[in-house]
Formats: C-alpha cells, structure tokens, sequence
C-alpha cells in the first residue's frame, strides 16, 4: 500500500521529491480538517503572540526570530498569523479561521488525529521502505495557505532550518489536506537540486539576543524555468527531501489550499545541529516514528 516500488525509489533518489496521490483517504482528510476547526474555534491569542509570519529575509528575522513565541513552539501547539490581520489594538480584522497562517511545531505529539496520521501504518511502512532505521519526528505544520493574502513561499531547502552533520538526513511528509493547483499555490520543485548541499542556514543567536536567529549564507540566484509545479490532489503524499530546492506561488484562488507537513530526520548516526532554531526539549525529545 505505502510501499516505495523501485521505480519510485528512483525516482524520489534522482529527483529529490516524489508524489504519491491517494495515500490518504478523504475521510482522514476531513478528520484533520474538523479537528484544526475545533483548535482555531478554541484559540486564545495572548496579544504579545500576535506573531506576524513572513516569508521575507528580514521580516522573517523580525517576526520569527525576535519572538520568543516563536522560538519556544517546538514543543507545542501555536499559532503564526498573516500579515494584516489585527488591528493596532490586536483585535481581528478578519474571521480567527481566515487568519491563521500556520499552526506548529508539534502537533504531531500534542494532538491525537495528528498524532495517528503521523504514525499511521501507512506512514511507517512508506518509511521502512525508504530504508530509514530510526526515524523521528522533529516538527510538524499545518498550512492554511488563506487565499487573497501575501502567502508567497520563496525557494529554499528545508535542510536551511533543520540542519544536520552529515546533510541527507531529514525528509519532508507533505500531505493535501485540500487539493492544490496552479491557480491556489501548489508546490514548484528544481528535479535534482537535492545533491549540491545547502547555501543558507538558519541560526540561533546567542540567548536573549534580538533577533533569536540570523542567517548564514544566502539563497543563490535560481533560473525560474527550472522550477517544475506539482500540482495534487486532496489525500496526495508529497515526499520531500531536506535538500531539494523547493516554493509555492501566492494563493490566487477563493479558497484555502490546507496542507499538513511533517519532517522526519533518520537518528542512527545523525547529530541535529546545536544551532538550529528548533531544540528537542526535556518536555518532547524527538518522538520515534515507529512504534
């Protein structure tokens, strides 16, 4: 069932990414949709989390790094907003479920729909199949991608913010929780952009320092006609290598494109970087996928 084939093996090996449609049924989908509906219905945003999230060099250093919010969600469950969605008093402009941009970085630990899609049988099967030994979670994302916001994600390699020695080890679970098109920002792919080693890096400033990260290196660059569009169904696995060269357009349908991504990094013989943004904690080491 979520068995790599060795023609898909392959694949995935020279292209860096892989699609595999139908890997969830719309009835998980819908599960998870239902659930991300009761934790944005139940949100209470203390106003110093008012968190703006932007794709941009600096506004990403601005909003992200400066915040400790940020800094200190890889064991929970928070909430990143749009750009534009409070007013100066931090009352919303819009309805709450059309303001949130993401939700991360663990719900895969925190949440139980969440938490059974990441550790499904499928899941587990489709790692075994990619010869992982010990794989675990290190974050988890849910994307609304709202329509008629700046929502634009520039190229870059998730390998950038999860770093490790030696590189190759982290992967990408993107899963459609809505289908996405050209027209509602589905993902774009450099096919073979995996194998070049990352030339930006996301860091950790010293404690207490303003902003929290900085960036070492920089985004070279990249001929736009390389760039190839995956567009998927709902229910679609989209497996992502922490290398691959990777973005989304802006959202210019009337709808949402929802998605859930979760990095899986192969702990046997692996050391996650120090300087990363996001640390395990005494509260959630890195869970085992397997179980």
């Amino acid at each position: 069932m979520a068995c790599l084939s060795p023609s898909q093996l392959q694949k995935f090996q020279q292209d860096g990414f892989l699609v595999l449609e139908g890997f969830l049924s719309t009835e998980e989908c819908v599960a998870m949709q239902q659930r991300i509906g009761e934790i944005v219905a139940e949100m209470d945003v203390p106003l110093h989390c008012r968190t703006e999230f932007s794709t941009q060099e600096e506004e990403q250093l601005r909003a992200q790094g400066s915040t400790d919010y940020f800094l200190s969600s890889g064991d929970k469950i928070r909430f990143f907003f749009e750009k534009g969605v409070f007013d100066e008093k931090g009352n919303f402009l819009v309805p709450p479920e059309k303001s949130v941009n993401k939700i991360g970085h663990a719900l895969h630990a925190h949440d139980p729909v969440f938490k059974s899609i990441t550790h499904s049988p499928k899941v587990q099967t489709l790692a075994r199949s990619l010869g992982l030994q010990m794989p675990v979670v290190v974050q988890s994302m849910y994307i609304f991608k709202q329509p008629h916001f700046d929502g634009e994600v520039s190229p870059h390699q998730d390998a950038s913010f999860l770093y490790t020695e030696p590189l190759g080890r982290v992967l990408g679970v993107w899963i459609a929780v809505e289908d996405a098109t050209l027209e509602n920002g589905c993902l774009w792919f450099i096919p073979g952009s995996h194998t070049g080693g990352v030339s930006r890096r996301m860091v950790r400033a010293p404690v207490g320092s303003v902003p929290g990260t900085s960036f070492l290196g920089s985004e070279p660059a990249r001929d736009n006609s390389l760039f190839v569009p995956t567009p998927v169904q709902r229910g679609a696995l989209v497996l992502i290598h922490g290398e691959v060269v990777h973005k989304s357009k802006l959202n210019l349908s009337d709808h949402s494109r929802q998605a859930y991504t979760f990095h899986l990094m192969e702990a046997s013989g692996t050391t996650w970087s120090p300087e990363n943004w996001l640390q395990p904690t005494a509260e959630l080491p890195f869970p085992p996928l397997y179980t």
